[in-house]
C-alpha cells in the first residue's frame, strides 16, 4: 500500500508532533510515524520546565490555553550548598524572563489531541519503520501495520524518534561524526502525589551527592537523587529515597517536605551527546535524535523545540517560497544552540555532582566556583541568562 506526502515525519514524540502541527497550521502535507503506541508515548515521565519559546511556539499554535492554566510560572530556583538556600533570581537576571513548568507528558497530550482533531495522519504501533533514498531526489519510508507493509513516497523526511530511533541509525556511519561524554553517575527519580517541597525548584549540591526538588503541578512533585550507575530502583524503599533526599537538603527545606507512595520510580543515566551534521540530503534528525543533554539545565525538550521551530520555518520556506535557504542552514543553525546548551548542561552538571573522581582537589575546585557564582552578579547573570534559554536566531 502506497501514499504520497511532502513530509514524512518519523517519531510522534514533542518534537514530532510539534513539527507535524507548525506544518498542518501552514498547509504542508505530513504524515506522522511512530512505532510505539499513544499510551506508551504518553506513558513516558520526562522534563517539565519550558523556555519561553517553547511555549511562545505552543500558542502559536494555538494550543497554550491548558498550559497557560495549569502551568507554573517560575521566575526563579534555589540553590543549596552547605545545609543553606540561594534563590537565583532569573527573573531580575535575565531582564524579565522566567520559565514555565509544565510538564512534557502535558505537552505531548495537547499537540496529540490537536492532531487528532484536526485529522492529521498519525500511524502508531509501525513496525520494521525503514528510511530508503534520503540522499535523493525520491526519499521513501516503508513501515508494516497489522501484517500490511505499507510505503510513503515523500519530499522530505524529519527523524524525531530519539536516540534509540531509525532515524540517525539509517545514516552511514562515515556521514556522521559522533561527540559524546558519558557521565559517571545516574539520577534516581519518583515521582508522588504530593504538594512540592518549596514553590520554585532546588537544585542541592551535597556531599552525599546531587538532589533536585521539583514538581509537575502544586499537588505533584518530581524528585531526584544523584546514584551510582549499578543501582537498581528495587534496592530503594520509597522510605529509603525519602531519607536519603532529607539528608541531601537544607533544614528548612527537608522538615517541609511531604512524604507518600511512589506513583513512578526509574534510574536514568546522564549523557552528553551530539551527532554532526543534523542533514543528510533529504533526512533531517531533531530533538534526541541528533542531541542529548543531562537533565540538569532543563534543556533537551526546549533543544528539540528550537530545532523545530528552525526545521519547519525551512520547509514551510520550501514550499511557499520555492527556497531551499532555510534547510541548507538548518544544521549550522541548530549546532550553534545545540552546542551552547551542551556547554552549559555540561557546566551545570560539573557544578552540582559529586564526582568519583574528583577527589579533595576536585571537591575544592567546585566550592570555590559555587563560592564565585553566589557572590558574583555577573556569574549569576550568566547562569540565569542560559537556564531561561538564549535567544533564538530570527
Amino acid at each position: 500500500m502506497s501514499t504520497r506526502v511532502q513530509v514524512a515525519i518519523i517519531g510522534a514524540g514533542p518534537s514530532g508532533l510539534l513539527l507535524g502541527a507548525l506544518l498542518h497550521q501552514a498547509g504542508v502535507d505530513a504524515i506522522v510515524i511512530e512505532q510505539r503506541s499513544a499510551d506508551y508515548v504518553l506513558g513516558r515521565i520526562r522534563a517539565g520546565v519550558l523556555e519561553q519559546g517553547t511555549v511562545d511556539l505552543m500558542d502559536q499554535l494555538g494550543l497554550g490555553a491548558r498550559m497557560h492554566a495549569e502551568g507554573l510560572v517560575h521566575g526563579g530556583f534555589n540553590l543549596g550548598y552547605r545545609n543553606t538556600q540561594h534563590r537565583i533570581d532569573l527573573h531580575t537576571l535575565s531582564g524579565g524572563k522566567h520559565v514555565m513548568v509544565y510538564g512534557q507528558t502535558e505537552v505531548t497530550r495537547d499537540l496529540m489531541d490537536a492532531r487528532a482533531s484536526a485529522g492529521a495522519k498519525t500511524v502508531y504501533e509501525a513496525e520494521n519503520v525503514r528510511l530508503h533514498g534520503f540522499d535523493s531526489d525520491s526519499p521513501r519510508v516503508t513501515y508494516e501495520k497489522d501484517g500490511v507493509t505499507h510505503e510513503v513516497q515523500c519530499d522530505f523526511i524529519a527523524g524525531c524518534d530519539g536516540y534509540h530511533g531509525v532515524s540517525r541509525a539509517s545514516v552511514p556511519p562515515d556521514a556522521m561524526r559522533s561527540y559524546e561524554r558519558v557521565y559517571p553517575f545516574g539520577w534516581l527519580g519518583v515521582l508522588s502525589e504530593t504538594k512540592p517541597v518549596a514553590h520554585e525548584l532546588i537544585y542541592s549540591n551535597h556531599e552525599r551527592g546531587f538532589a533536585l526538588c521539583s514538581m509537575r503541578s502544586n499537588t505533584r512533585s518530581r524528585y531526584y537523587i544523584q546514584c551510582s550507575l549499578d543501582d537498581k530502583v528495587e534496592h530503594w524503599s520509597d522510605q529509603a529515597f525519602w531519607d536519603e533526599l532529607r539528608l541531601r537538603l537544607a533544614p528548612e527545606a527537608a522538615e517541609s517536605m511531604v512524604t507518600g507512595p511512589s506513583i513512578e520510580k526509574s534510574i536514568a543515566p546522564l549523557r552528553s551527546f551530539v551527532a554532526e551534521p543534523m542533514r543528510f540530503g533529504r533526512l533531517f534528525l531533531a530533538g534526541d535524535a541528533a542531541h542529548i543533554v543531562p537533565p540538569t539545565g532543563a534543556k533537551g525538550l526546549n533543544l528539540a523545540a528550537s530545532d523545530v521551530r528552525y526545521l519547519s520555518r525551512g520547509l514551510i520556506e520550501f514550499y511557499r517560497d520555492k527556497s531551499s535557504a532555510g534547510i541548507d542552514a538548518y544544521s549550522d543553525r541548530c549546532l550553534r544552540r545545540v552546542w551552547n546548551a551542551v556547554r552549559f548542561s555540561w557546566w551545570f552538571t560539573s557544578l552540582m555532582h559529586k564526582f568519583p573522581e574528583g577527589g579533595a582537589f576536585g571537591q575544592k575546585i567546585q566550592e570555590a566556583e559555587i563560592g564565585y557564582l553566589l557572590g558574583s552578579v555577573a556569574a549569576s547573570t550568566s547562569l540565569a541568562e542560559n537556564y531561561v534559554g538564549l535567544p533564538l536566531e530570527v
